[in-house]
């Protein structure tokens, strides 16, 4: 059995995918890791009252700037996009680990955050450069598996780094890695990538970047660093508002909007995208400040704290995965948001009761219960607006969804920090006067929580409960705001999933920030994962059927497309891409031979079709076509110029591939 081998996409495959991987991880990381440093950080630079911002300041740069960094990689190419991006994310990286004090470390959290985008969305995008569409969907499960790895594994790495190392090491360790990957990249990626151009919505970008830092600014200081009525934050909320109205202006005359009007006026974004900012907001408050009380009013270190995490991640993990299946079984998915939201709601309730003396299964399995709620949620969303918008949003409204999120996780953490800095200013200005203190202690304590462990044991309880009974302030006032995602669910239309909406992947589900993705991407990936899947369900036999073709055994019917989409290759060459030996492929070519389908060629080296092998591969690529074109009718491709040449490529990729040994019996 022959064949022209399918020749590598490209040189050094394998180093650029690895490179990518790389720096996607460093920049999903970098939203996790954080979390169990921070107490140590702030018993060494001070400022509690803005230990939110350390994770606020890299969230809210990341969301914003990626919309800007992947319409410029379309427009002039992405390597050297990446490679700026890559290097601005090392250098804001050097630059916290220098850092002096907490607002060094949040400026530079900031610029961190600027390249931690670029990273995000030049790094998926560039696959699509290097990878062909027949390779693709693999690969977009590993990128999925990064960001699950990184929501786990991340907090328990910072832990590791401040208990054996230093919380400077949280930062300092991308500073290898990164510029490996730099090395890697500017090595091997090519340097002509594909370009498209595009009218950038510069002003959009701007304005509703500037709205949102207004209003987390202002959620984060009103009540706390000024009075709800001082000028700042009346300022503030002004300019919120201007910025917003700027934006809409900006959006009615741009070309490509960031965030088209249109996609609000459908129930099923605005709903989906309100949900999207309660989950974010709960998973990432929450993230931030357990590890606070797990360090502080437990005592446990740094490493222990990250270990505490894992229930909620892996019930995250767990249950995102499964919603994702049974939707995709069942085609309905409206239960899941309204479970996860109660059952998040309930989490959150369960977090608030959290004293000094909560044992430690008990601490897990209120965690596990959050990390289910959520979990169920997170999947659905993407799904959901998918299948509400027309193909030409396609991409557009994917990432909207994932921006709310994003928007939600900057606001959780903003709003959590102002909750938690206020109620505990109160209770140690309380404790001042009922517990004797050296002079200026409470101060102390607010610039280092460790200092509660010098005071006398009464003492030292009194200001732990106070440590507690913030945090536990922070998951009780946060408890109402999944209820309200509870009811905004019930108001999700409940609508027929077009099938390529059912094959979202796990990135989409844990992915932390929007990515620049087009309509036709988001096409092209639903229907390989729905052809993968139905590669291992006897493909190539029905295939036959609907070519007229039911004579065939399913391993003569695979060597047909092979040799019909591939030209002519050697025995070895098919066998092997076939998974199987010469030997078992022998009677299947045998059996085309005998019906005048193929012939050999070059001596006898290699196997060719004959006009009628011909005749009949172009029937089984027409039948293929047929097949993709009812999955994505409801795009309706007629109308779509860039439907109907996907239809016209995607068979011809699609078929002889070899995914699950085709050529077998």
């Amino acid at each position: 059995m022959g064949a022209h081998r399918a020749k590598r996409p490209e040189k050094g495959l394998g180093l650029i995918m690895g490179a990518l991987m790389l720096s996607m991880l460093l920049a999903a990381l970098d939203q996790t890791i954080v979390s169990t440093a921070l107490p140590t950080v702030v018993g060494d630079l001070g400022g509690l009252d803005h230990l939110s911002w350390v994770v606020t300041s890299y969230m809210l740069s990341s969301t914003v700037s990626t919309p800007l960094w992947g319409k410029l990689g379309d427009q002039y190419g992405r390597k050297k996009l990446f490679e700026a991006a890559i290097v601005i994310f090392l250098v804001g990286s050097a630059l916290c680990g220098l850092s002096q004090d907490m607002g060094q470390l949040i400026g530079f959290r900031a610029l961190q955050g600027i390249g931690g985008g670029g990273l995000m969305v030049l790094a998926q995008a560039i696959v699509a450069d290097v990878v062909p569409a027949r390779e693709r969907g693999r690969y977009q499960g590993l990128f999925g598996a990064v960001f699950a790895v990184s929501s786990v594994a991340g907090p328990l790495l910072g832990g590791l780094f401040v208990d054996h190392l230093s919380w400077h090491w949280v930062f300092y360790i991308n500073l290898p890695i990164g510029v490996l990957a730099l090395a890697v990249v500017a090595a091997v990626l090519p340097s002509r990538t594909k370009t498209t151009r595009h009218s950038i919505d510069y002003l959009g970008i701007v304005f509703l970047g500037g709205a949102s830092a207004c209003v987390v600014l202002l959620t984060t200081w009103g009540g706390s660093l000024y009075p709800w009525g001082d000028p700042v934050i009346i300022g503030l909320g002004a300019g919120a508002a201007v910025l917003v109205l700027l934006w809409w202006l900006a959006e009615r005359r741009a070309v490509e909007p960031v965030l088209p009007l249109r996609l609000f006026r459908l129930r099923a974004f605005n709903v989906a995208s309100l949900i999207g900012f309660i989950v974010g907001l709960a998973m990432f408050g929450s993230l931030t400040y357990m590890p606070l009380f797990l360090q502080v009013v437990q005592g446990v270190s740094p490493t222990m704290s990250g270990l505490h995490l894992l229930p909620m991640m892996a019930g995250m993990l767990v249950t995102s995965v499964i919603s994702g299946n049974v939707i995709a079984r069942t085609g309905k998915y409206k239960p899941f948001p309204i479970a996860g939201s109660a059952i998040t709601a309930v989490g959150l309730y369960l977090l608030s009761r959290l004293r000094t003396d909560t044992p430690t299964l008990e601490l897990s399995l209120y965690l596990l219960v959050l990390g289910v709620g959520l979990g169920l949620v997170m999947q659905v969303l993407v799904i959901v607006v998918q299948n509400a918008v027309g193909f030409e949003d396609l991409g557009v409204a994917t990432s909207g969804a994932t921006f709310f999120r994003s928007i939600g996780g900057s606001f959780g953490v903003a709003i959590a920090g102002s909750i938690f800095t206020s109620h505990l200013t109160d209770d140690l200005v309380r404790l001042a006067r009922t517990v004797r203190l050296p002079p200026g202690f409470a101060e102390a304590v607010q610039a280092d929580p460790t200092a509660i462990r010098k005071l006398p044991p009464e003492a030292a309880t009194a200001f732990m409960d106070a440590y507690s009974e913030a945090i536990a302030r922070v998951f009780l006032l946060g408890a109402p705001l999944p209820l309200v995602a509870f009811l905004l669910a019930w108001l999700l239309p409940q609508v027929p999933l077009r099938q390529t909406t059912t094959a979202a992947d796990l990135g989409e589900g844990y992915g932390a920030v929007s990515t620049e993705r087009s309509s036709l991407d988001e096409v092209e990936r639903g229907l390989w994962r729905l052809a993968g899947a139905g590669m291992r369900r006897d493909y190539y036999r029905r295939l036959g059927d609907l070519a007229g073709l039911s004579e065939l055994p399913p391993g003569s019917v695979w060597l047909v497309t092979r040799l019909g989409t591939r030209g002519s290759q050697t025995g070895a060459e098919l066998a092997e891409r076939a998974g199987v030996t010469v030997e078992e492929g022998r009677p299947y070519a045998r059996e085309l031979t005998e019906r005048g389908l193929i012939r050999q060629a070059d001596g006898g080296t290699r196997l060719e079709l004959t006009p009628e092998g011909e005749r009949a591969a172009d029937r089984l690529v027409r039948a293929a076509r047929d097949s993709l074109t009812l999955l994505i009718e409801d795009w309706h491709p007629g109308d779509h110029a860039e439907l109907r040449e996907l239809l016209d490529r995607l068979p011809r990729e699609l078929l002889g591939a070899a995914a699950d040994r085709p050529a077998g019996r």
